[in-house]
């Protein structure tokens, strides 16, 4: 009778086994990813085009570990498709800086949107105990095999119960010891979210949560406002997060969901001295449009008002 193989080779075929497994669930065996025009590959060089401002083709490079020859494929491609833009970088003239185009940034926001409604539907069949046993050892095959990259890194997921209290009272703690704010604003956060729940609208309305090791750290809200207008609210950011780039994820999220839903606009209001929200505004491209000054909430405030044209 032969002998057992050797523990190595047992792990080596567990791993092998993990793999096909894997990439069979999720769908990447196909020649397009989730039915789209684009490989599994190119919707990654479309992620990263769409997380950043701008970028040279030599980073994306770095950052995926692709061949230069077949990311310069890739990118002649989306230019040939007008998806993205190709201007020279100014500190290196033999590098270029690449940048999604309106068509671009539409596209990403229609793959973003089919990616997330796979993982939904994937995790929809567990139940709240065993998705965060996944999630746990997701998290744990990340850290053995690469125990040198950054563990705090906000992940993003849909509402779920309970979450509700948490934006609530995360939001009248934070800004009562913050700002001074008092208790009225939580009570109004209490009702945006009562009206979300009562209303919720899951083909154009999203709640997203922002987690990092399992812990809840941020939340935002994208509503309808009207067919062609989405409204954002309650952007938070715990301050032990600050600085990881939650904010700008779930505003990111937000943007490329409003995209695919067939939002044209997107407007929020926020406060003048809300200075770190107002800046991932800016950078994600909305515009002040109006300013008044009230009361509420105990303070002589200055309402601001922004909006993002899609």
């Amino acid at each position: 009778m032969p002998s057992d193989p050797p523990a190595g080779e047992t792990s080596i075929a567990a791993l092998r086994h993990f793999n096909r497994f894997y990439t069979r669930t999720i769908g990447v065996l196909d020649q397009h990813l989730l039915k789209s025009p684009y490989s599994l590959t190119e919707a990654r060089v479309l992620y990263e085009l769409a997380h950043r401002d701008t970028i040279t083709a030599k980073d994306i490079g770095i950052e995926l570990g692709l061949d230069p020859g077949y990311l310069s494929r890739i990118v002649q491609t989306f230019m040939d498709g007008m998806l993205i833009t190709r201007t020279a970088a100014p500190e290196d003239r033999r590098q270029f800086r690449l940048a999604l185009t309106a068509k671009g940034r539409a596209a990403f926001g229609k793959l973003n949107s089919q990616s997330r409604d796979s993982a939904t539907a994937l995790l929809g069949q567990l139940s709240p105990g065993d998705t965060a046993r996944l999630i746990e050892a997701m998290a744990a095959i990340e850290t053995l095999l690469d125990p040198d990259a950054e563990r705090a890194r906000p992940v993003l997921r849909a509402h779920r119960p309970g979450d509700m209290g948490w934006v609530t009272s995360e939001h009248g703690r934070q800004y009562a010891e913050q700002y001074g704010w008092d208790i009225s604003f939580e009570g109004m956060v209490a009702e945006i979210v009562a009206k979300f729940l009562a209303n919720y609208d899951a083909s154009c309305e999203r709640c997203w949560i922002a987690e990092v090791d399992n812990k809840r750290i941020g939340s935002v809200f994208l509503v309808k406002q009207s067919r062609e207008v989405a409204k954002l609210r309650l952007l938070i950011v715990h301050p032990s997060a600050q600085g990881l780039g939650a904010g700008k994820m779930l505003v990111g999220e937000c943007i490329a969901f409003a995209r695919a839903s067939g939002y044209r606009k997107i407007t929020l209001w926020t406060q003048s001295m809300l200075a770190a929200a107002r800046g991932i505004y800016q950078s994600t491209g909305f515009v002040l449009v109006g300013s008044e000054p009230h009361h509420s909430f105990g303070k002589d405030l200055i309402g601001e008002t922004w909006e993002l044209q899609l």
